[in-house]
């Protein structure tokens, strides 16, 4: 190496939704990013450099310490579990991870999904056990170590604490994992250390920094010696828009250095595109790269930072994607670019969605769960929603499936004005900041539309109903026959042929007629008048005799299939008589 050094590690932070991550990375940096976010919930990938005057100043413990490491970096990953795949993400930049477990919940199956990309990934972590103030009876003492507060608290609550404790070990062993409370580990390569902390009371979280920076000395120094003047390489975290410098990247530089003059290539919606770095601006140390307003100028960042990159032509760049240093062989940087863009894990299938987001780990997370709904998806794509988009939904065959979902993604002028001139094909359009409320919004208008849809076709069937022409009720005798007749079972419409028991057909009935007012349809027990085109009584029907609705086989098959638990009891029976009489009944139906 021509002037090696020791980088920064980078920690990412994984956990269940609402077990405490962002309130955890608050604490260290002594902000609050949560309420900028939509849902409260860190939808994209943040980075938060810690210095490691910071932690020493935090860990008393850290002054016996030799420490060569620089500090830490923090990417907070997405807390919802939809976003597994950048989670996956997050997990391969980083060389370590904290995974936190909400001690009074214990693990969900999003810890295992995180553990899982951790094992996957190969990446040493650690167990961050939060929210031990909400322990009942916990006595919290303000930013003291954990061992300190421990001490202080009766039998009750340190019981509970070693049951849970316990549990969390017995957990991780059957997840293959051994694990043990951090001030029990003796080998911390072979063991995961678990650090009860407090976010909210600041226990605990100067023995997690103490362990992590220990970690990353002892068993990373190779992984972290990094060739200071190696071309830098990263990843873009966001694209957004700087008053004074116009579009912006931010990046995570995980190798090299980046220096103004530089000349990058980047993945764009249209391919790769090579461009020269003007600015670099680092956030101030402890800030979110995402929510700080305030940057210094550099000249040149050396990995691992999170910096804001100024450069032309960067409105099409893909967020997620990698940004390299051009030095060498151009086309191979190109090329390389090229296949881990191109690489988008969505699995697209003959009938689905067209589903758009503004990074291609969000555009994973939402067909994964989108794909875990067994909801499918037809066209996947990074950017905002155009006309073509639209147009494409238009032509979806399947109905509940015409449909577009945006995370994060806006609708271009001429995709917005098709929504507004509207039209009866027009796809619905579901646009969202937060990947699970998207779905639910689309799965409820799939739904409503279902039942509706269903309902309309419901309505259409005919359905089985028997009656009994009344004696000393024959008001007409033909042209057409108008008689008096019982409801015997199920339900008679207007509309419907008429049958005799033997499947003989006996006419139309055209109208019902019910205390004097024109009815389309009367239930079983009720006597009303029913005029019979194409019958006369004495021939096709008398007094006394049973009828049936007439029922065409494939109306029987979507009753039996489908309807039966949506008709009346006395419709089923006349059902299994109907269809009983029909299949004795050669060569009239079901043959």
């Amino acid at each position: 190496m021509s002037q090696g050094g020791i980088r920064t590690p980078i920690v990412c932070v994984l956990g269940h939704v609402d077990h405490g991550k962002t309130s955890l990375l608050d604490r260290i940096r002594g902000s609050s990013v949560v309420s900028s976010e939509a849902g409260a919930i860190t939808q994209h990938i943040g980075a938060t450099v810690v210095p490691i005057e910071a932690i020493q100043g935090i860990s008393a413990g850290m002054q016996k310490v030799a420490v060569q490491v620089p500090g830490l970096l923090f990417i907070d990953t997405p807390g919802h579990h939809a976003f597994t795949t950048l989670r996956a993400r997050g997990g391969a930049l980083a060389d370590m991870a904290i995974v936190v477990v909400d001690i009074n919940e214990g693990f969900q199956p999003q810890t295992e999904e995180a553990l899982s990309i951790l094992r996957n990934c190969r990446t040493p972590f650690v167990v961050a056990l939060t929210k031990i103030d909400r322990v009942h009876g916990w006595r919290s003492t303000e930013k003291s170590p954990f061992l300190a507060s421990f001490a202080k608290q009766n039998e009750r609550v340190t019981e509970f604490m070693e049951t849970r404790h316990y549990e969390i070990v017995g957990k991780l062993s059957d997840l293959g994992f051994n694990s043990e409370r951090f001030d029990r580990v003796t080998d911390f390569a072979r063991t995961i250390a678990i650090v009860p902390i407090s976010a909210h009371t600041g226990e605990g979280i100067s023995d997690l920094l103490l362990v992590m920076v220990g970690l990353a000395q002892r068993y990373m120094g190779e992984a972290l010696a990094v060739e200071v003047q190696g071309p830098g390489q990263g990843t873009v975290l966001e694209v957004k828009e700087e008053r004074g410098l116009g579009l912006t990247l931010d990046v995570i530089l995980f190798d090299g250095t980046l220096s103004i003059g530089d000349q990058v290539m980047l993945a764009t919606t249209d391919g790769v595109v090579q461009t020269k770095v003007k600015s670099l601006l680092k956030p101030r140390p402890m800030k979110e790269i995402l929510t700080e307003d305030r940057f210094e100028r550099v000249r040149s960042v050396i990995a691992a930072s999170g910096v804001k990159v100024a450069a032309p032509g960067l409105d099409r760049v893909i967020a997620g994607s990698p940004l390299r240093v051009v030095r060498g062989d151009r086309d191979a940087i190109g090329k390389e670019i090229r296949d881990e863009v191109s690489q988008i894990n969505v699995t697209l299938s003959d009938e689905g969605l067209i589903i758009k987001a503004d990074t291609i780990g969000a555009l994973e997370a939402l067909s994964k769960e989108l794909e875990s709904r067994e909801i499918g998806v037809m066209r996947a794509a990074v950017g905002p929603v155009s006309r073509h988009d639209l147009v494409d939904a238009q032509t979806i065959k399947a109905p509940l499936y015409r449909a577009v979902l945006a995370f994060n993604a806006p609708l271009l002028p001429d995709a917005q004005a098709i929504v507004r001139d509207g039209g009866p094909d027009l796809p619905q359009v579901f646009q969202a900041k937060v990947i699970y409320q998207l779905i639910d919004e689309f799965v409820e208008w799939r739904d409503t539309e279902k039942q509706r849809m269903e309902q309309q076709r419901f309505e259409r069937i005919i359905l089985p109903a028997k009656l009994r022409v009344l004696p000393g009720c024959v008001f007409r005798q033909s042209n057409p026959a108008v008689v008096g007749v019982r409801v015997l079972g199920g339900t008679l419409r207007t509309d419907v042929g008429i049958v005799r028991t033997d499947g003989r057909k006996v006419g139309h009935l055209k109208t019902i007629q019910s205390q004097g007012e024109y009815v389309h349809e009367v239930e079983a027990g009720a006597e009303v008048a029913v005029a019979i085109e194409g019958a006369t009584v004495g021939r096709q029907l008398d007094v006394d005799d049973d009828l049936y609705v007439d029922l065409p086989e494939r109306h029987v098959k979507v009753l039996e299939k489908e309807m039966l638990n949506h008709i009346s009891t006395t419709a089923r029976e006349v059902l299994d008589e109907y269809t009983a009489m029909r299949r004795r009944g050669e060569p009239f139906w079901g043959k």
